[in-house]
């Protein structure tokens, strides 16, 4: 029996704590529906099934080597660019190489921090609800960024996080303060219902990822900060 709990226990996928006033609700809608109509009581059975699925919180076995740079979020490469970060985070006067990974409604929506170090700030800019697709939601959508403040052969080295609002997600949940010290991969936030995250890279820094590529929060290494030849890694 101890074996049986064990192998189930490992088969499900756990909930994130941010979705259970949600599944409550969708509990709640099902049983009152399905009592007057088993039609309705059908819907909201598999609308709520779907939330416990969005808000699924699954273990990751993180790559570990000096100078990598894991995906924060579940989803696609989307954009690749050369551009100004945004300027509420004061990281830099320069161009920098911008990542984006777009989450649709599908992709898991927790958010891991993409390299270990200190959260040295954190900001929300209010903004619009715009395609999180396009270019211009990094400037025009509400979002919440923060950077993170890590070491590379022994040089200090900023990265920015930002996490943005779409079309359809209203609502950034972040599980983090500044000054926090956190391992790669560890969660730092939440967007609720499709959207994106864009990380902030020094010029120079080797992509290891493409266009359209399939990313995993914790687990895909987007880029080397190192550059150089091709290296081993380890995960944990």
């Amino acid at each position: 029996m101890t074996d049986l709990i064990e192998t189930i226990r490992r088969t499900l996928v756990p909930i994130h704590k941010e979705g259970y006033p949600f599944i409550l609700i969708g509990i709640v809608l099902t049983v009152a529906f399905g009592y007057f109509s088993q039609f309705f009581g059908w819907i909201f059975l598999i609308l709520t099934l779907w939330v416990c699925y969005f808000f699924r919180d699954p273990e990751r076995v993180v790559p570990v080597g000096d100078g990598l740079v894991v995906s924060p979020a579940d989803g696609r490469v989307n954009l690749i660019s050369t551009v100004l970060p945004p300027p509420e985070l004061d990281l830099s006067h320069e161009p920098m190489l911008r990542v984006s990974v777009f989450m649709n409604v599908f992709d898991c929506h927790v958010n891991r921090v993409p390299v270990s170090g200190k959260i040295g700030q954190i900001h929300y800019t209010p903004g619009l609800f715009l395609n999180a697709e396009l270019d211009k939601a990094s400037d025009d959508n509400e979002r919440n960024g923060l950077v993170m403040e890590t070491t590379h052969r022994g040089q200090p080295v900023r990265i920015g996080v930002v996490q943005i609002a779409g079309l359809v997600a209203r609502r950034i949940v972040g599980f983090v303060s500044a000054g926090d010290t956190k391992q790669v991969g560890e969660r730092f936030g939440l967007i609720r219902f499709g959207s994106r995250v864009d990380v902030y890279l020094p010029v120079g820094t080797r992509l290891l990822v493409g266009l359209g590529q399939k990313a995993v929060a914790g687990e895909t290494v987007l880029a080397d900060l190192g550059g150089g030849p091709e290296r081993a890694f380890r995960r944990i």
